[in-house]
């Protein structure tokens, strides 16, 4: 067993330096590189950067201007006839965006970049909150109705944007497929390790990884994810707006009551990032584009903006008008990355870890454990210790199951722009299953496939290669919805308003109001 992981590590092991290549694009060349300033900036970062600052000003930064009205379009008592909630679509969409990247990936960055990849973090968050509108918004003008449900997201709007070639949205939705069959193996991996490691420290002992708990564990971890995901998108919805306010209610507190305890660390942690950040050298050496590439790259792997991977859920709401769900999407980004990777970033800087006499142990340690070494080095008492350590890694495990929960549900949107038959759909549940069950066996066999993190890194850019460039032709008909929105004079959205005649489920709906 050990041999064929090994062997599958070592195929997979090629994926690093293209994962790396393509994110460092073209930094990774001395000519760029020489480039005062500029040379710091990969092609990803300007097109992401880049991008959501645009989007920023053409949409006269809609980040703030809407953020209380997404508020109270979540808190608005509706009653649904087809969908789900636009609140309930906010929770899938978090289900997918708070995962374990929130934790390892800000622990990671940090790790790489020094703390002032926070910063960069934030930059990337709020100016991408302006391109989760751009996606949410194109998610729901080019939605379609399946049964009582909404299908929609990048290879829907994507066929619609180019032509309307079947070939293209094939395309799109395999290569989501492809991202999410990247991913799956980490997160049932995550899943089943976090819930040994709750029991060792509520049992006070080590429970061996080829143990029959693992076994049980990892059969009932596959066969409860089966019978949600088989539910369809509204039992999945169900599952995640009970479990998302949970988990991330839980993590919050939890480490709000560490940076109440270690209060005079505060300020400690707003001079590293800021500092990190702005060092004098750092803009002129390879220093900055480490921290930033860092706060970027780890920022969409956890927020997505940009990246069309939550767009599936955006389509599922039922909404008075597109914006409304491109407004809500731009909320989901705030709360992952300004909020939920904020606390993560205190719990590590404010611990020292990364900057003690004990950097060499902290830094040789893997990205989760980094973490709960550095809560337990802001908890006082074994006692004590042990309870946060068990809190934390429970937030972990919920993070990584609604992430599981959310690529698989995904990648059935996905499909249905291949063919709404039932066979397809069973079968990349089925697949789905089968390939998170694969990192299941990982974690028994006592193997990490440590190369399906950069398997996720190559998905997550190769997406945002295709799906930028597919904003940037939808933009004039997300700025058209938007005047309209804007205007607010009861007049119902149709095509016309974008100057198109191909958003079928709007026509229809306001020719029957």
């Amino acid at each position: 067993m050990q041999a064929i992981f090994k062997a599958i590590n070592d195929l997979f092991s090629f994926i690093i330096p293209l994962s790396d290549f393509l994110w460092d694009f073209p930094t990774n060349f001395e000519w760029y590189r020489n480039i005062p300033i500029l040379g710091n900036f990969s092609f990803a970062i300007i097109l992401l950067v880049g991008s959501g600052i645009i989007f920023s000003f053409r949409l006269g930064f809609v980040q703030v201007t809407y953020f209380k009205k997404g508020i109270n379009v979540m808190t608005e008592k509706r009653t649904i006839k087809t969908g789900i909630s636009p609140l309930a679509s906010f929770f899938l969409s978090t289900a997918m965006r708070v995962g374990p990247g929130n934790i390892i990936g800000v622990t990671g960055a940090i790790a790489t970049g020094g703390p002032g990849a926070i910063f960069w973090m934030w930059i990337s968050a709020f100016f991408g909150m302006a391109t989760a509108y751009m996606e949410g918004t194109l998610s729901q003008i080019f939605k379609e109705e399946k049964g009582n449900e909404f299908i929609g997201g990048l290879p829907f709007y994507g066929r619609m944007l180019l032509g309307n070639k079947v070939g293209v949205g094939i395309f799109l939705s395999l290569l989501y497929i492809f991202y999410a069959l990247c991913c799956l193996p980490a997160q049932g991996f995550n899943v089943v390790s976090s819930i040994g490691r709750m029991a060792e420290i509520a049992a006070s002992r080590t429970i061996e990884s080829n143990s029959t708990f693992y076994y049980i564990t990892g059969v009932l971890v596959v066969i409860i994810t089966a019978i949600i995901v088989f539910g369809g998108i509204k039992k999945v919805s169900r599952i995640t707006d009970r479990m998302v306010p949970v988990m991330a209610v839980l993590y919050v507190v939890v480490v709000l009551i560490l940076i109440i305890i270690n209060i005079a660390q505060v300020p400690y942690f707003i001079k590293s990032v800021f500092s990190g950040a702005f060092k004098p050298e750092a803009f002129f050496g390879g220093v900055f584009g480490t921290v930033l590439a860092q706060g970027v790259k780890r920022g969409l792997m956890s927020n997505e903006a940009g990246q069309g991977t939550i767009t599936m859920s955006a389509a599922t709401a039922e909404t008075k008008h597109p914006c409304e769900q491109g407004i809500i999407s731009s909320i989901g980004v705030f709360l992952d990355t300004i909020v939920i990777c904020t606390l993560t970033g205190f719990v590590v800087i404010m611990a020292h870890c990364w900057s003690t006499d004990q950097k060499e142990a902290w830094a040789a340690l893997d990205k989760l454990p980094k973490f709960t070494e550095s809560v337990a080095r802001l908890t006082p008492g074994t006692a004590f210790n042990a309870i946060m350590t068990f809190l934390v890694t429970l937030c972990f495990c919920l993070f990584a199951f609604t992430c599981l929960l959310g690529m698989i549900s995904f990648s059935e949107i996905a499909a249905n722009r291949i063919s709404k038959n039932a066979a397809l759909i069973n079968t990349v549940r089925i697949v789905s299953l089968l390939v998170a069950g694969f990192g299941i066996l990982c974690n028994i066999a006592g193997l990490e496939l440590g190369n399906l993190w950069a398997f996720s890194d190559l998905g997550n850019i190769l997406i945002v290669y295709f799906n930028v460039p597919i904003i940037y032709i939808g933009a004039k008909c997300v700025i058209s919805a938007d005047r309209h929105y804007k205007k607010n004079d009861g007049t119902p959205f149709t095509s016309k308003i974008i100057g198109r005649n191909d958003c079928k489920y709007w026509d229809t709906r306001a020719l029957n109001s």
